[in-house]
């Protein structure tokens, strides 16, 4: 039982499995596909972060792949599709690095509105430049916040408690917390002195704002944006900036991102009052130490029980494990009579089925059975010989 944990993901995740019992290798860097393809083979578990990319190549190089965890929020480097394909489990942790992401937020909004990073950029050239002209205390100036989720939310709480005035718009219903008031994106733009982006990467989110929302802003206003590199148009902000129409951006997401150490090229370089940071939102090594908590121990329920919350790709199967049960797991394509297939071929066998649970997701159904006798080679050959099946596994084994 192998994992192998890529990017630098907290020790806090190889601690837990090797006190679960698995052989774990960890690098600090990510790898390319090549790289990959080599390293991955005989691999039970894979964890990276957002650098690294699971193509199905990478995943056709591990035919004992389990599951595939991302450490952070992203899952859009890993081919879900492909995973799926194959009955490998994907997961991720949507929820712990979201404090991080909202202080940074916090701190952002004052330091543009104060101008203090302009202020300390003129004072590290020998400039002494001592003004209160375009300061501003954050109390009682308006916040607009667009994605109102786990770290939105946060960052409202956060704002209110300054004294700011909170707006939020989100394409969903969801409860304003404080006194936060749901407004129309329009009105948002129109009336927000800061506006900061908390959207997810759905493609419908691309240019999310462009040269017309940058226009619509109101006048003198500044943009954060902690999601997606592609939610905004990053020539027309430089422009907007340039103009005087916005005073001030804070940026940690880019279109292209390099490899640490790479070289950085953006049009938002150089501009005042512009704070740029490398995609860090979410890393404190309080984030990464509950995110490597979190994912290494849904992968390890996975692999050694068959639970599936929370996976990204897969129904969401749950049955309580008793580990003397004889467990079976089986995942196969969403068409009609394969429980009746699964349920004949065992009692063909006059075996019993004490617990059994199903759910399905797509073209893809899942089903955990607890059953009174052990899977032994035969009985795991008819199994996977059913019509449709994708993978059938049993706890603490990685074949499919």
């Amino acid at each position: 039982m192998k994992v192998l944990l890529l990017e630098s993901i907290s020790g806090v995740a190889a601690s837990q499995f090797e006190e679960a019992g698995f052989e774990v290798e960890s690098l600090k860097g990510a790898l390319d596909e090549r790289e990959l393809v080599e390293k991955v083979r005989g691999t039970s578990i894979l964890g990276v972060r957002s650098k690294t990319r699971i193509t199905a190549a990478v995943l056709d190089a591990a035919p004992e792949l389990v599951s595939v965890g991302a450490f952070c929020i992203g899952v859009d480097k890993i081919d879900r599709a492909a995973s799926s394909d194959r009955g490998i489990g994907v997961f991720n942790d949507p929820h712990s690095n979201s404090r991080s992401v909202a202080e940074l937020a916090m701190g952002e909004i004052i330091l543009l509105m104060r101008r203090t990073f302009e202020a300390s950029t003129q004072l590290h050239g020998g400039v002494w430049n001592k003004s209160s002209a375009g300061s501003h205390e954050v109390r009682g100036l308006t916040l607009g916040i667009v994605g109102y989720g786990k770290i939105g939310s946060q960052v409202s709480d956060l704002a209110e408690a300054m004294g700011m005035r909170v707006v939020f718009h989100d394409l969903t219903h969801v409860l304003a917390r404080g006194n936060a008031r749901a407004v129309s994106f329009r009105e948002l733009l129109e009336t927000s002195d800061v506006i900061t982006l908390h959207v997810d990467g759905k493609v419908q989110n691309q240019d999310l704002f462009g040269e017309d929302e940058l226009r619509g802003m109101k006048d003198g206003a500044c943009l954060i944006n902690l999601s997606r590199g592609f939610v905004v148009d990053h020539e027309a902000l430089a422009r907007h900036l340039k103009s005087g129409k916005l005073a001030g951006a804070a940026v940690d997401v880019f279109p292209q991102e390099p490899e640490s150490g790479g070289a950085f090229s953006s049009p938002l370089k150089g501009l005042p009052n512009v704070i740029l940071t490398p995609h860090v939102g979410g890393s404190t090594e309080e984030a990464q130490q509950n995110i490597g908590q979190f994912v290494s121990a849904r992968m390890i329920d996975y692999f050694k029980s068959g639970n599936s919350l929370l996976s990204v790709n897969l129904p969401h199967c749950h049955l309580d494990y008793d580990p003397g049960s004889h467990r079976l797991m089986h995942i196969h394509h969403n068409v009609p009579g394969i429980l009746r297939a699964i349920n004949d071929i065992l009692a063909d066998r006059e075996i019993n089925i004490e617990r059994q649970v199903l759910d399905t997701r797509g073209a893809l159904g899942y089903a955990i059975y607890d059953i009174n006798r052990d899977c032994d080679e035969p009985l795991l050959a008819k199994l996977r010989a059913v019509p449709h099946t994708i993978r059938v596994r049993m706890p603490g084994e990685a074949r499919g």
